[in-house]
């Protein structure tokens, strides 16, 4: 099977690997040479994996496959001709304005449309506002090949549930929906993914496979939201959220009647909510309501959870002013440290992190902001630096955005003696704040409350 995987991120490279390994499917990665991804291309077909952190298994396939001369790269995406499967992974962010941004994926169906053969089966598997597959992308494909969607060629949606950390064993081990325009499309996909998916797959149609996507992550959104709210409360009221959390889970599911003693999963707490789904997911749900619904109303959940989760950097910023003056420094005379930029720990995923917004909030405030990353090298804009010690050295307070292990084996006695105010902000419960405060820092957590 000829195979093109369009757009080399974090759910194309992984995919791209996934099916190069299976013996007789030969694949193709297309990816632009942009100035930000363009050296992508070289890169991946020097046998070299482009994502950094912690990827259990991920560079050694990239290798194997590279090796084996079942897996390329290209910048041409006219090897479409030749493709049984068309796999279309490219990014659908938001503007912000909340609007989907379709350029990407509506330039890519143009182009596939035009150089794909009868008889493909055309894969979405990037993120999209339900009615995406239906509305945009089928008429683009149909107009520029001049066949049918359903008749002539094959139409699928198929949403990953990749994770940062675990990309290659949830595309294995994770069920998978796949959506088909027409129900015979819906088989030959799950047919399709039955070669690298070893779960359950379920086959429904495009539009339900598109709301299902973006539920489950509006969903994961707005728990967020729920313990972000409630780590106010307890900040508020002197106690500790973490603590509050431990007991509402502490509530067991009773295997004998599951039903009526379900158990509780209140999320972590933490300084805000990245990654490429979680923030613009809900904005795609709210999206798809207003253009295709047959009845409009305004999701008020989904939206009061977006805020709260966006208004977390802010809540950060204030920690930080709280836990400097409690040491005598105001915030415009401080030097403040930000460890991670990542938005998920021992990543170098920086989509939509909270850093960013908490860094523009304090830089033009305080005296110097450095930020600290041992897996992001460069970001436009930003003072970054992979050098831990230079990055504490005589700094007046250090914020934790990411949990990265580094900082979990940070030593106080160490950090007390670089620092030159002892003053922590713990975004991601990396400290015990008794400890912090017996070893003399003036500490503030998330959640976290102070009363004496």
């Amino acid at each position: 099977m000829e195979i093109v995987v369009i757009g080399m991120g974090y759910v194309g490279i992984p995919a791209a690997a996934l099916f190069a390994n299976v013996e007789g499917f030969n694949v193709i990665g297309v990816q632009r040479r942009s100035k930000r991804s363009g050296w992508k291309i070289d890169y991946l077909n020097a046998g070299k994996c482009p994502i950094e952190g912690d990827e259990p298994g991920l560079a050694e396939l990239i290798s194997k496959v590279v090796k084996k001369g079942s897996f390329k790269v290209t910048d041409d995406i006219s090897v479409c001709k030749k493709a049984d499967v068309i796999l279309i992974d490219v990014q659908t962010p938001v503007d912000q304005n909340r609007m989907p941004q379709y350029k990407s994926l509506r330039e890519v169906s143009h182009a596939v449309g035009k150089h794909m053969k009868n008889g493909a089966m055309i894969i979405i598997e990037s993120t999209v506002a339900p009615g995406t597959t239906n509305y945009i992308v089928k008429p683009i494909l149909e107009k520029s090949s001049r066949m049918k969607a359903g008749e002539d060629f094959n139409l699928v949606y198929s949403y990953e549930r990749v994770m940062v950390g675990r990309l290659l064993h949830n595309l294995k081990h994770m069920p998978r929906i796949v959506g088909g325009l027409t129900p015979k499309c819906a088989q030959r996909g799950v047919k399709f993914y039955k070669n690298i998916n070893k779960a359950e797959l379920f086959p429904t149609n495009c539009l339900t496979a598109e709301i299902a996507k973006v539920t489950e992550n509006t969903y994961r959104d707005v728990n967020i939201a729920f313990a972000n709210e409630v780590a106010l409360i307890c900040e508020s009221l002197g106690v500790n959220v973490h603590e509050v959390r431990r007991f509402v889970n502490s509530l067991p599911n009773d295997p004998s009647d599951p039903a009526k003693n379900p158990y509780r999963m209140m999320h972590i707490p933490g300084a805000g909510a990245g990654g490429h789904c979680l923030p613009k997911d809900p904005w795609l749900l709210k999206y798809g309501l207003d253009a295709y619904g047959d009845f409009k109303f305004t999701p008020k959940i989904l939206i009061e959870s977006r805020k709260i989760n966006d208004s977390m950097p802010q809540h950060m910023k204030d920690l930080v002013e709280e836990a400097l003056h409690e040491k005598n420094v105001k915030l415009q005379d401080a030097r403040v440290c930000i460890l991670g930029f990542a938005f998920l720990g021992d990543s170098n995923d920086t989509r939509n992190t909270p850093a960013l917004p908490l860094y523009n909030l304090l830089k033009d405030i305080c005296k110097e902001v450095i930020v600290h990353d041992p897996y992001v090298k460069e970001f436009e804009g930003i003072n970054l630096t992979n050098n831990l010690g230079n990055a504490l050295k005589n700094k007046d307070c250090m914020v934790i955005v990411t949990r990265h292990k580094q900082y979990v084996d940070i030593r106080l006695d160490w950090l007390k003696s670089i620092l030159a105010t002892p003053v922590i902000v713990d975004g991601r419960n990396v400290f015990y704040p008794k400890d912090c405060e017996e070893a003399g820092f003036s500490y503030r957590g998330v959640g976290i409350g102070t009363h004496k």
